[in-house]
């Protein structure tokens, strides 16, 4: 009897050991890093978006959505070579959330119904507006003056439809697959317009190779209220998230992001929003 007490309770332990082991090799904390990767966090960012996203030639990254990455992943308790930022291009993001690449994405994601089914957003932590990016000696002084014209953007934006939805029907749209390859279109004249937010926008014209070859539009054709996408669900996240950018803002760090970011291209930024107010 006590041989059979004594085998059960062996098995009992190994059961439990194994058990263990098993969860042991998923173990993962609640900020998405698991013991596996050295405590990194991974952030979807863009590549090729300067003033915002930008991969520099050194392989280190810069821009006011990486600025904004950074302090929100250190109040979650990451220093900043603890961060793995990830390119995270616009027709992929709900994927890169849905599927657990990245914990979170910064990358000028502008909060829509549509995506709030998808995905969950943290913010806003910038309000921009749609405009238009022309020639400096174009003709193209508002959106009606785009019929006939091609007009440029990237797959998965939203901007060049709503162009064409509402008031240019005429336009003839052609989507790149990034913002880069749309303002080399511009500068060739293989496009008459790229239009996206007019952060992105400045942060092409400001560049040394593109100084004095372009010039924004002025036209305020929508509000985009950029947000942190999250993965639908994680409501925690989202939380810790408001808080880090409601500190951001409030000790200063929201504003020195923007005026050492979009400075140099003299991008009239509007004030920062208050964090889970959205301004339609």
């Amino acid at each position: 009897m006590k041989l059979r007490k004594a085998a059960a309770a062996s098995a009992a332990v190994l059961a439990l050991a194994a058990t263990a082991t098993a969860c042991g090799s998923d173990d993962k904390n609640d900020s998405g890093s698991s013991s596996s990767d050295g405590g990194k966090i991974k952030v979807g960012i863009k590549y090729d978006q300067p003033g915002l996203g930008l991969k520099q030639p050194d392989g280190s990254f810069a821009g006011f959505d990486v600025d904004v990455a950074t302090y929100v992943a250190k109040q979650l308790g990451y220093k900043p070579d603890q961060i793995e930022f990830v390119e995270t291009k616009s027709a992929d993001r709900e994927n890169a959330l849905a599927r657990g690449d990245v914990k979170f994405i910064a990358a000028t994601y502008s909060i829509t119904d549509e995506r709030k089914q998808k995905v969950d957003f943290a913010g806003p932590y910038l309000l921009a507006h749609q405009d238009l990016l022309v020639k400096a000696d174009s003709d193209i002084n508002k959106g009606t003056d785009l019929n006939g014209k091609k007009l440029c953007s990237v797959t998965g934006s939203t901007s060049a439809q709503n162009v064409k939805d509402t008031i240019a029907p005429k336009a003839n749209l052609r989507k790149y697959s990034g913002y880069s390859e749309c303002i080399a279109g511009l500068q060739s004249g293989a496009v008459d317009a790229v239009t996206t937010d007019d952060s992105i926008l400045a942060g092409f014209a400001a560049q040394d190779k593109y100084k004095g070859q372009f010039k924004l539009a002025g036209l305020k054709l929508s509000n985009e209220n950029y947000g942190v996408g999250v993965k639908k669900g994680d409501a925690e996240t989202v939380k810790k998230i408001n808080a880090a950018l409601t500190k951001m803002v409030s000790d200063g760090d929201w504003q020195k992001a923007v005026e050492k970011n979009f400075g140099p291209a003299s991008y009239k930024n509007e004030q920062a929003p208050k964090i889970g107010v959205i301004v339609s």
